[in-house]
């Protein structure tokens, strides 16, 4: 399935209805009154995330959305059906942009959240409504509102426990093939993994999502390389791991560098809980591996944990730290939801 997580869409609510114009005609009723109904009211647009979705590419193929129109009114004082609304199903995560991207309209963050974004139009007024004292067969009638319209940015940023970042060919998705059961392309060149791949750790009876994202390098905040568009996907992520090449030509610089473009995107990303792993160890001894973790520390690395994702040494270590932060953001998340109650205040 291929992966799309940007698309512009047109959307337009349905149109009200017309109201009718009617009169009665019956049998032995000599001056017969108006009795055109109302129009029915327009199709609303209706955004719903659900799960099991995770790429927005079905919305390359279909582009435009218009809820449908309400029905007209009728004799003898009905009102004419409304328009069917339009339920848009988007992958959780998704946000609805504005057509010049500056404000986010719609948040989607949780499966099932519906969102009604445009609102169809009312129907117009059948010529009954407008019956008076002196005006007692009107033949005016309102045609009904019609629907909003707007084009919209839909951009998905994918819903992960665990960020994966580093610089290209650091082995993310060495690693990520080792701790989920994604098919990550894995190459000796840069830039191998040119989409964001999703995978599930099951480890010690728990699971989390991991997101791994393309490498970054030097000046992919001004669009080098890939650039920072899929940084994105990693900005609701709990905790980062950061992978560093332990046999690359400086693992310290390294680590500089993806922090300076953290930093440059901004975010939040700078901010949040990460745990750095020097990576490839399997191809180090002992005593080059505790002087790098030095340098490591020394360019602001709170603590390095030495990692093969090729022969697995390592990955416990890394998988129950991620899970220790990730267990620790979730109960921040249920305290915040739901806060204790303060004792009552009662009298001696």
């Amino acid at each position: 399935m291929h992966f799309l997580d940007q698309a512009k869409i047109f959307l337009r609510s349905g149109a009200g209805g017309g109201g009718a114009v009617s009169f009665r005609r019956e049998k032995y009723v000599q001056y017969g009154g108006p009795d055109g109904g109302n129009g029915g009211k327009g199709g609303d647009i209706i955004f719903e995330a659900v799960e099991g979705l995770n790429t927005l590419i079905d919305f390359r193929y279909t582009q435009h959305f218009k809820a449908q129109r309400g029905h007209g009114g009728m004799g003898r004082d009905r009102t004419g059906a409304g328009g069917e609304d339009l339920v848009i199903h988007v992958p959780v995560g998704t946000q609805v942009l504005s057509e010049d991207k500056e404000e986010v309209l719609a948040d989607f963050t949780k499966a099932g959240q519906r969102e009604t974004f445009l609102v169809g139009g009312d129907g117009g007024r059948g010529n009954a409504s407008y019956k008076t004292s002196t005006n007692r067969a009107p033949r005016q009638h309102g045609t009904g509102w019609p629907g909003e319209e707007m084009w919209v940015w839909l951009r998905l940023k994918l819903l992960a426990d665990v960020g994966l970042v580093g610089l290209p060919n650091a082995g993310k998705s060495t690693f990520i093939n080792a701790v989920t059961n994604t098919k990550a392309k894995v190459g000796d060149y840069p830039f191998t993994t040119i989409r964001p791949q999703l995978g599930v750790v099951e480890h010690r009876g728990k699971e989390f999502v991991i997101a791994d994202i393309p490498g970054l390098i030097e000046g992919a905040a001004e669009g080098a390389g890939i650039g920072d568009r899929f940084l994105g996907h990693i900005e609701r992520c709990r905790v980062l791991l950061h992978l560093i090449d332990g046999h690359g030509e400086n693992p310290a610089e390294a680590y500089r560098i993806v922090q300076g473009e953290l930093e440059a995107y901004g975010a939040g990303l700078e901010n949040k809980p990460q745990v750095v792993a020097l990576n490839k160890a399997d191809l180090l001894d002992a005593v080059l591996v505790e002087a790098l973790s030095a340098e490591l520390v020394a360019a602001g690395a709170a603590d390095v944990l030495p990692l093969s994702g090729a022969t697995g040494a390592g990955l416990d270590a890394v998988l129950d730290k991620l899970s220790t932060y990730i267990e620790s953001d979730k109960q921040a998340d249920l305290d915040e939801d739901d806060p204790e109650e303060p004792t009552p205040w009662s009298p001696l």
